[in-house]
């Protein structure tokens, strides 16, 4: 891209109005002072491939991608990064200055920088994991967990043959636990993770007996709508570390940010705020 070309970045999915993603890097783009815009736009699955390799002669550096086309970008990419193969979907494209499109998935990395920000206490080896539920957001989870050093993750979902296909794919430290002893796997957690949209606003609430968690677990839920979710709450009240789902969203999108604009944002409350407006 010539120097006077003023680099475009974005956010694709379908739909994607709801997406919090340009009001969190418009605000990186004016604290550090940069030219650059990043906007939203609705594609459909039929023109995913099309729009993807217009947009760098538009002058795009790169775009995030939400659902429901993260799985299929690992086809349409001609390079995968490693950590986007194995989590099977990717969130951020770069668009390489010799014309190739790079798929990488950053959502592992910015669900550790949220508990490693919000809760520096946190150790990894502690002690067992105890996961909720087995879609593309546990997938990240799980890999993350398990680079980080967690000695064995007990997995829980309503539909257990997907529990049990993860265990098939990342091996014997997975532990697949019946849904409706979901509840029992929190006695031995040391860190008790909600990947489901269950207590999302709008979504049926999450049913899963909380007695059995300890004081000093951690427990984090990739729900951010509503911020304080029920099992948050509950958690807190039991004396639980508790860190809500918003951060991994800012952190996962911080080095997307920095390849295709130069500059490493800060996740700070500014950040948070700006993306809460």
């Amino acid at each position: 891209m010539s120097e006077d070309r003023i680099p475009l970045a974005g956010v694709i999915g379908s739909p994607v109005a709801h997406s919090k993603s340009p009001q969190i890097h418009t605000h990186w783009l004016k604290v550090n002072g940069l030219r650059g815009h990043y906007i939203p736009m609705d594609v459909s699955a039929e023109d995913l491939e099309t729009v993807l390799r217009t947009l760098p002669k538009m002058g795009f550096v790169g775009v995030n991608v939400t659902i429901p086309h993260k799985e299929k970008i690992l086809e349409i990419a001609d390079l995968v990064t490693d950590r986007a193969t194995l989590i099977g979907a990717a969130n951020t494209i770069i668009f390489r200055k010799d014309g190739k499109i790079q798929a990488d998935n950053t959502d592992g990395v910015g669900f550790i920088r949220n508990l490693q920000q919000n809760a520096p206490g946190w150790d990894p080896k502690a002690g067992p994991a105890a996961i909720l539920g087995a879609g593309g957001a546990a997938r990240a989870v799980i890999s993350a967990l398990l680079e980080a050093g967690v000695p064995e993750i007990m997995i829980s979902n309503r539909t257990r043959i997907r529990a049990e296909a993860l265990k098939t794919e990342f091996g014997k430290r997975l532990i697949v636990v019946d849904w409706v002893q979901a509840g029992n796997m929190m006695e031995d957690a040391a860190t008790v993770v909600n990947t489901t949209s269950l207590g999302m606003l709008g979504k049926p609430p999450l049913r899963v007996p909380l007695d059995g968690l300890r004081r000093d677990t951690l427990v984090t839920d990739l729900v951010y709508a509503p911020l304080k979710t029920n099992l948050l709450a509950e958690a807190e009240e039991m004396g639980c570390v508790t860190v809500d789902g918003l951060g991994m969203l800012l952190h996962q999108a911080v080095p997307g940010f920095e390849r295709w604009f130069g500059v490493r944002p800060e996740v700070d409350s500014a950040t948070r705020a700006a993306a809460l407006r």
